[in-house]
């Protein structure tokens, strides 16, 4: 290198020094890029828009967030992208990311324990086990933000959808139609529930599923409703039945790249933490409020709406209770989280907690406040995050 070249990177090096003096972090406004790998019309992605919406107005437009949707980066690639520092905030899809996340992955795996909370549950389950779970990762588990640290990243809570059943090609509606059927699967609960009952389970990106089931990949997938609609699914579907397995899926759906998230103000993190708060509360309620809209255009396109056999379903139940001990020694075992037993006992009566409290949740606006009032307003952002 020339003497002249290492004099001019010194004087560029002397300005940007100088300039950051005279313009602090918090007088200049700044664009944030969010990574959704799902499509633009997606439930996820408008809730990440009523994200960016609630910080630019949080700011006063000088922190704004502009959303890609399936574009900067996709769902397997999120995770690593949002780490280093491809998009600022990212979707992380943690059941995609075993190794990487299992303490958070732990609480997420035990989403089918809504079918043990009773009848009060039904079409609120998003509702209810979301918020149960970000309290619990905020509040009750240093492991789970540990994890995330290890990836560069600062949590900003969780967000989910509404129940899963089975969308598929052909009637699947008892233990006998799932023998011999294969069936794509999001996570390693819904593995294991298939397999129990006869069918082969199949892993793949979300992002493959509507290929996967036109081709005969796949003969079912075991999904929610509404993402019939979210991925392009409608033309391929032609039977569904709700009743089982249950669960929810489950995502850190606004995490922040850890560097960002240090280089902003106080204010400027509150206002994440708010745009967050927003977003976890507009996504559950948006998959409940399109759920069964959803199931009625697929019956007047012609798909055919099952009644599960009562026989799997009572198999089902049976299958969950055994399967929260399987999770516990599962990821004991396999990924070192020695608490894995106690998480899920701490875990469950929070999750009882926000099943009453949505019981009177009528409105999108009222769920945002008990979510902000009970789980958001709590955490300090002078200090969360910053070592």
């Amino acid at each position: 290198m020339t003497p002249w070249i290492r004099r001019a990177i010194g004087l560029t090096a002397v300005v940007a020094a100088a300039t950051s003096l005279v313009l602090p972090a918090q007088a200049q406004n700044r664009e944030l890029r969010y990574a959704i790998g799902q499509p633009p019309s997606a439930l996820p992605v408008i809730g990440g828009q009523a994200f960016a919406k609630a910080v630019a107005q949080a700011t006063e437009g000088k922190l704004t967030v502009k959303v890609y949707a399936m574009s900067l980066l996709n769902m397997a690639e999120t995770s690593a992208g949002l780490r280093d520092g491809l998009a600022d905030i990212g979707f992380v899809l943690t059941p995609y990311f075993p190794a990487e996340y299992p303490h958070t992955n732990v609480i997420s795996e035990a989403s089918m324990m809504l079918r043990l909370m009773g009848d009060k549950v039904r079409g609120k389950e998003g509702l209810a086990y979301i918020p149960a779970m970000t309290e619990f990762i905020f509040t009750k588990c240093p492991e789970c933000h540990e994890e995330f640290a290890k990836q560069n990243q600062v949590y900003t809570g969780h967000v989910g959808g509404s129940s899963y059943g089975l969308i598929c090609n052909k009637p699947v509606k008892s233990e006998a139609d799932m023998k011999g059927k294969r069936f794509r699967v999001g996570a390693a609960n819904w593995a294991r529930w298939v397999t129990a009952m006869g069918g082969s389970p199949v892993t793949m990106s979300a992002n493959e599923m509507l290929e996967a089931l036109k081709q005969g990949v796949v003969d079912c997938i075991v999904l929610s409703s509404p993402e019939i609609r979210n991925f392009g699914l409608t033309e391929v579907v032609t039977d569904i039945a709700m009743a089982a397995p249950g669960g929810i899926f489950s995502t850190a759906g606004s995490n922040v790249n850890m560097r960002v998230w240090r280089s902003l103000t106080n204010e400027q993190r509150a206002a994440l933490l708010r745009g967050a708060s927003v977003a976890a509360a507009n996504v559950p309620f948006a998959y409940h409020r399109v759920e069964n809209e959803v199931l009625d255009q697929m019956k007047k396109r012609g798909a055919r709406i099952h009644e599960t056999d009562p026989a799997l379903v009572q198999k089902s139940q049976v299958f969950i209770e055994q399967d929260m001990k399987t999770i516990a020694d599962y990821f004991a075992s396999k990924h070192g989280v020695k608490r894995s037993a106690q998480m899920l006992a701490e875990f469950r009566p929070i999750l009882s907690k926000w099943v009453d409290l949505v019981q009177t949740v009528s409105t999108e606006e009222q769920y945002a406040d008990l979510y902000w009032r009970e789980v958001f307003s709590k955490v300090d952002t002078a200090t969360y995050g910053m070592k």
